[in-house]
C-alpha cells in the first residue's frame, strides 16, 4: 500500500592521544518515510477536462513513527500527540442493515426545519460496493490516524447495530461528548458523468429543535479546512456540480441540524462516477481519504487553515 524508505549514515573522527589511538562513532538517526504511492487510474468515464492532473494524485512524503523497518538501534521519532484532550466525533454514512430494516430507517424524526427519514440505504458503485462499507472502512481508518495524534475518537457506530442510528441520535452523539468537531463521512450517488468531493456544512438557523447560530461559523471554517486538506491529500478535484467550489451550506441534514458542535459532511467522491468509484473500492486511497480527514480535522483543531 505504502513504500518506506530508511536514509541514515555514520560519522566517525579519530582523535590521537599521546600514542593511543580512541574512536569514536556517532550514529546518524535513521528517518522513515512513507511515500503515499496509492494506485492513479488517470482519466476514465465521466472524468471531464476539470480532472486533477496525474501528476496532483501524489502526495507528499510523511514521516513515519516508530517504523518496524527501521534499522537496528535507531531511535524513533517521538509520538504525536498535538490533540491530546480534544475529541472528534466521526459518523460513518448509513448501515450495511438498513436495506433489510426499511420499516425502522423509514420512520420519520423532527429536524428542527421539518421531519426526515431516519436514515435511508445510502449509494453504491455500479459493481456493487457499498457506500455503507466504504465509510465505515474510511473512519476505522481515520480514527486510528488521529488516536495516534492524542485525539479521542467516538464513532456513532461502529458496524455493532442492525440499523441506523438515526439522523437526530448520529447528532445527539457529537452533542454529548461536547466534542471539538465532529464530521459525517459520505460518498455521493450523483449522475455518472459528475466527479469529485465536497464538504456541506450546516447554515445558521434557530427553528424547533434547530439552533445551529453558535456554531454554524466554526463549522463553516471545518468545512473550509477539511476541503483544502482532503483536496492536497488525496488529489481528488472540488466536484464539478453543486457550483463547483466543493462546499455547500444547507439546511436539511438532520445530522447538522441537530448539532451543536462544529459539525459538517464530506462527501468523498461520486461512486456512480467510474473513475471516483475506482478510487474508493482501492484501500490505497482509502488510506489517503482517511489522512486527508484526520490532517484538516487536524488543523481545525490547531486553529490552522
Amino acid at each position: 500500500m505504502f513504500s518506506n524508505e530508511s536514509h541514515g549514515g555514520t560519522r566517525s573522527r579519530s582523535l590521537a592521544v599521546a600514542a593511543v589511538v580512541v574512536v569514536a562513532a556517532l550514529a546518524g538517526g535513521w528517518f522513515v518515510y512513507d511515500a503515499h504511492r496509492g494506485s492513479d487510474a488517470g482519466p476514465a468515464d465521466g472524468r471531464g477536462p476539470g480532472a486533477a492532473p496525474a501528476a496532483a494524485r501524489t502526495t507528499p512524503a510523511t514521516v513515519a513513527h516508530g517504523d518496524a523497518s527501521a534499522a537496528p538501534g535507531a531511535t524513533s521519532a517521538a509520538p504525536r500527540e498535538e490533540l491530546t484532550g480534544r475529541t472528534v466525533v466521526l459518523d460513518p454514512g448509513h448501515n450495511l442493515g438498513n436495506a433489510e430494516h426499511t420499516a425502522e430507517i423509514g420512520r420519520s424524526v423532527d429536524i428542527g426545519t421539518n421531519r426526515k427519514a431516519c436514515d435511508t440505504t445510502g449509494t453504491a458503485t455500479d459493481a456493487g460496493y457499498p457506500e455503507a462499507t466504504y465509510t465505515l472502512d474510511v473512519a476505522h481508518r481515520a480514527r486510528a490516524l488521529l488516536e495516534a495524534r492524542g485525539a479521542k475518537v467516538i464513532l456513532t457506530y461502529d458496524g455493532d447495530r442492525p440499523y441506523g442510528p438515526c439522523v437526530d441520535e448520529r447528532a445527539r452523539t457529537g452533542n454529548a461528548a461536547h466534542a471539538d468537531a465532529a464530521l459525517s463521512i459520505h460518498a455521493d450517488g450523483a449522475p455518472a458523468d459528475k466527479f469529485g468531493f465536497h464538504v456541506i456544512a450546516p447554515k445558521s438557523l434557530h427553528k424547533g429543535a434547530a439552533d445551529t447560530r453558535a456554531v454554524a461559523a466554526p463549522s463553516l471554517r471545518l468545512a473550509t479546512t477539511l476541503r483544502s486538506h482532503f483536496n492536497a491529500v488525496t488529489g481528488e478535484p472540488l466536484a464539478n456540480y453543486l457550483g463547483g467550489k466543493g462546499l455547500t451550506v444547507r439546511d436539511d441534514l438532520g445530522g447538522l441540524n441537530l448539532t451543536t458542535v462544529p459539525k459538517v459532511f464530506i462527501e468523498c467522491g461520486n461512486m456512480r462516477n467510474a473513475h471516483d468509484a475506482a478510487e474508493m473500492t482501492d484501500p490505497a486511497w482509502r488510506q489517503k481519504a482517511a489522512e486527508g480527514i484526520a490532517d484538516g480535522l487536524t488543523a481545525f483543531l490547531e486553529g490552522k487553515r
